[in-house]
């Protein structure tokens, strides 16, 4: 047996980094595809796993090493539940953009409730600074006071000037980070800017729709250097809550789970409960009233035609 990592994955084939630097294309064993799992992928990018290469260099993934973590969203094939991303990191950064697109808060703070819920460091990242006027300054300034009331660490970058990059490279330095964001917000840009021989597709904005272009089909895993490898992820559209108990949704909002003590019911759900502390700092707007709507859109709306929809956007 010999020990890799996965590096891509399509769904039939899996390219694997084997313990002595090389690369090599692997098949799924049949049992996996046999057992009755709740992912359309059992193996994903960032899995450790053993595989057997016979004298063909013909290799079979035989077993997958048990994940510290891994990040998820909901599929859209109708017979399965979610989509494993990547597993076992160390850093999921999500880039945000204000303008040219916008994006919205809905999505942002899925990804931040599936990073909380699966045990994934957050930084979140404003790209493109360098096109924001003073009204987007401005909506920048709510998005960033809004995410440090709730802990999240933030910076400000723009990859087109290079802006703040060299910030960027000592937060990832010796992890495995996952990049990810909506279309147009510059993973791609941003990867080829600190890996230049990559050469990573890029999507132009749509002018029709004032949205980026996908450009990347499936999850992939570089190396930055040695000690330092960096995911990029398909453009998403959103994040679905994948078996999740809504009454403890709450929990993956850091700054709800810190005002429960005061809520007068241990159990509020912060929706409409007497004595709620979260309604109270919400009336006096010491609360994020778009991280509220988020949440009220999760806890209430989180249903597949939702999500496939992308109606709490």
């Amino acid at each position: 047996m010999k020990k890799g990592k996965v590096y891509r994955s399509t769904g039939s084939w899996y390219d694997v980094k084997l313990d002595t630097g090389s690369f090599i294309r692997a098949r799924i064993h049949g049992k996996f595809r046999n057992q009755s799992i709740k992912t359309t992928n059992p193996v994903s990018v960032g899995d450790e796993v053993d595989l057997l290469i016979n004298e063909n260099n013909e290799a079979v993934i035989k077993n997958i090493h048990p994940r510290k973590n891994y990040i998820i969203r909901k599929s859209v094939n109708l017979s399965k539940e979610a989509h494993i991303i990547a597993s076992n990191l160390d850093l999921a950064v999500l880039l945000v953009t204000v303008v040219n697109p916008l994006t919205s808060p809905g999505f942002i703070d899925r990804f931040t409730v599936t990073a909380q819920a699966y045990n994934i460091p957050l930084l979140i990242v404003f790209n493109k600074v360098e096109i924001y006027d003073k009204k987007a300054i401005e909506k920048l300034e709510i998005f960033e006071n809004s995410y440090h009331e709730a802990g999240y660490e933030t910076m400000r970058m723009s990859v087109f000037e290079n802006l703040a990059i060299d910030t960027f490279i000592e937060k990832i330095q010796n992890k495995t980070v996952l990049v990810s964001g909506n279309s147009g917000a510059g993973k791609s840009t941003l990867i080829n800017l600190i890996i230049p021989d990559l050469h990573l597709k890029t999507g132009e904005i749509s002018a029709n729709h004032n949205k980026g272009k996908h450009t990347t089909t499936f999850a992939e895993m570089f190396d930055f250097n040695e000690k330092t490898q960096i995911i990029d992820t398909p453009g998403i559209k959103g994040f679905g809550l994948v078996d999740f108990d809504k009454s403890e949704l709450s929990r993956f909002f850091p700054e709800m789970l810190q005002m429960l003590q005061y809520c007068k019911f241990h159990n509020c759900k912060h929706i409409n409960e007497p004595g709620c502390e979260v309604l109270n700092q919400l009336s006096k707007n010491n609360f994020s009233i778009t991280r509220h709507q988020s949440y009220l859109a999760m806890f209430q709306e989180d249903k597949d035609s939702n999500y496939r929809k992308n109606n709490y956007l």
